[in-house]
């Protein structure tokens, strides 16, 4: 194949109408140009001009379009468009970028979607966006700007700013219930130097309380801990960690009567031969059984835990191997499937670029999408369309 990056694609890119389809699951995926070294190993040449864009997919395996793009929205591609996040309602999907400062909106209340931008204050490395358990606030994470920023769901104004200084905030969770916030600190923007801690913050006046280090080994440990989730009614309230270098889940548990957090490590993905684990989802919104973690290398796994005795005590039940970067998972409603997207920012040996389809019973991959593989472009982050989501968390 002889073919240019961008006729590859477009040859591909067989639209078809929303809601034609005997049967079908629409995810939505940013996605951009494979690294010059990959797109010489599938053999693809010609204009190799770097390309972003959003792009909606039919994951169904039993949809006779499976694989087939049913809308593409560029992106400029100086974004680097990193993670995708809905607000609660899903009527809204925010899109963060490594490379530009300005947060970008989906509106997924008219069709066809339309992008618009909020301009925010300086945000280098913005990573995530987290929404508060009332829809009311958002809290956009910048791990090369040392701070969190705060704005208004309903109208998107820059509510405020959390500073945290000598930090590199990724990951955020809030419970309100406790009034704290925590936040990770994961790396420097180069990605040369892993820290160790997460931040606590005060919820109500949004003032910083300390740090916790998320390893027992000697400072520097270098674990990085980078995703943090309360686990959904947990009482007391708990938090789950990904140390993505230190390769474990760790809990934070909180006691009430210290007004603070108890660390402890709960799995070790490195003795189950896994490594750099990085989401966290689970399977109810007030009583989960069910957490998923995904690692990135080498090979890409989901793994499936049984979190019935406690979010302290996760049982392993399945292993999944997926594909190398296997990061962010779609979940339908019913839990029937997962779909894993299987490329970490375009890193080594974390960059497959195909969407694994897990059947979450059997737990086995029953297919793979590699429609944006196959073209020269890795996806970044993936989420299903509302109609087909379930927020499983988050």
């Amino acid at each position: 194949m002889k073919t240019a990056i961008h006729w590859t694609f477009a040859a591909l890119a067989t639209f078809i109408p929303i809601g034609t389809a005997t049967a079908e699951i629409l995810a939505v995926m940013n996605y951009e140009s494979k690294p010059a070294d990959q797109l010489k190993s599938l053999k693809l040449s010609g204009d190799t001009t770097r390309r972003e864009g959003l792009a909606i997919i039919d994951v169904d395996p039993e949809s006779p379009n499976f694989g087939k793009i049913v809308s593409d929205i560029p992106i400029d591609p100086a974004t680097v468009a990193h993670h995708i996040f809905y607000d609660r309602t899903m009527s809204k999907a925010y899109i963060t970028g490594l490379q530009q400062p300005a947060l970008q909106v989906l509106d997924l209340t008219t069709n066809p979607y339309r992008l618009s931008t909020v301009e925010t204050p300086p945000c280098n490395v913005a990573e995530d966006v987290i929404l508060d358990e009332a829809n009311e606030r958002w809290y956009l994470t910048c791990m090369g700007s040392a701070k969190v920023i705060v704005g208004d769901v309903a109208s998107d104004e820059v509510l405020g700013e959390i500073e945290l200084p000598g930090t590199y905030p990724h990951g955020l969770a809030i419970n309100s219930a406790i009034d704290r916030i925590l936040v990770t600190s994961t790396i420097t923007a180069d990605l040369t130097s892993p820290d160790e801690f997460i931040s606590v913050v005060r919820a109500s006046d949004l003032k910083p309380l300390g740090k916790i280090k998320m390893s027992d080994a000697e400072s520097p440990s270098k674990v990085a801990p980078v995703e943090v989730f309360f686990v959904p009614g947990a009482e007391p309230a708990t938090a789950i960690v990904t140390n993505m270098f230190g390769h474990t889940l760790e809990a934070l548990v909180w006691d009430e009567g210290a007004q603070d957090f108890i660390r402890e490590t709960i799995f070790n993905f490195a003795e189950h031969g896994a490594a750099v684990p990085l989401e966290i989802y689970f399977n109810d919104d007030t009583n989960p059984d069910r957490m998923y973690v995904t690692t990135a290398m080498k090979p890409g796994h989901l793994h499936i835990f049984d979190i019935s005795e406690g979010p302290t005590k996760p049982k392993l039940l399945k292993q999944v191997v997926t594909a190398d970067g296997a990061h962010h998972v779609g979940f339908t409603p019913d839990f029937r499937y997962g779909f894993v997207q299987n490329s970490f920012i375009n890193l080594p040996d974390m960059r497959d670029g195909s969407v694994s389809v897990v059947d979450l019973e059997s737990g086995e991959v029953v297919a793979s999408m590699d429609t944006l593989k196959n073209a020269g472009f890795n996806p970044n982050s993936l989420t299903l369309l509302p109609e087909w989501n379930h927020l499983a968390g988050h």
